[in-house]
């Protein structure tokens, strides 16, 4: 099993220690980048791939773990 599906059966697992950087490597291997909000975006992070589908989600700070919400808002869109 590689490293990538070791972090996605991780993510369906929804662990209480999921890391924004963990989140970062899953949603770019399916294709997700980050887009610039600018100055005014504050800690919301939108990212998008190719078919215009978009993820919206709040940065956490100061502690890079994920709530519980966030996991499932990106398991329901990745269809995991």
């Amino acid at each position: 099993m590689s490293k990538i599906d070791k972090l996605i059966e991780k993510l369906k697992s929804k662990p209480k220690d999921f890391s924004w950087d963990e989140m970062l490597k899953v949603l770019n291997y399916f294709g997700y980048k980050q887009i610039s909000q600018g100055k005014t975006g504050g800690s919301r992070r939108k990212f998008v791939n190719k078919n215009k589908e978009i993820i919206s989600l709040h940065e956490p700070h100061p502690q890079k773990v994920l709530k519980g919400y966030q996991l499932d808002i990106i398991i329901e869109h990745l269809e995991l």
